[in-house]
């Protein structure tokens, strides 16, 4: 077999999020990494049984983060956003494999949050504070 092909699909638990270049901290999901190229179709005229389909633009879903609450830089960021002033900041979600290789990772790029969430809070059981993070971004590579 000439081709180095993986068997196994990756699993999806083993990740780490990094904002200019600083690891962010332990993210219990990332959700939103979703790339759609709309296509504009049209058929000629007189051909009434073929459709043609070009590309019109390409857009990028918000990136949405989950975690337990262990400080309030994000949030922060976010307050920074409410206030006026749009710090635009370039990221990266790494996926590893078992050992700790660098396998996946994509890029975004001029990201700022738009929506922050804290936590539900409850007197019963033993569930960690949780923070959710939206961000809007320029793109992913």
């Amino acid at each position: 077999m000439g081709l180095d092909r993986k068997e196994d699909p990756f699993g999806a638990f083993n990740f780490r999020v990094q904002i200019d270049g600083i690891f962010v901290g332990g993210f219990s999901e990332v959700s939103g990494l979703k790339i759609e190229t709309e296509v504009y179709s049209f058929r000629e005229g007189g051909m009434n049984d073929f459709e043609y389909k070009l590309p019109k633009f390409t857009k990028f879903s918000d990136i949405t983060f989950k975690r337990g609450i262990t400080d309030w830089e994000l949030y922060n960021w976010y307050l920074e956003v409410i206030s006026g002033t749009i710090s635009r900041k370039n990221g990266s979600i790494i996926l590893y494999e078992k050992g700790n290789e660098k396998e996946l990772i994509w890029y975004f790029f001029n990201a700022y949050p738009v929506r922050w969430e804290g936590s539900t809070f409850g007197a019963s059981g033993s569930s960690v504070a949780t923070e959710t993070l939206v961000l809007t971004h320029n793109g992913i590579y």
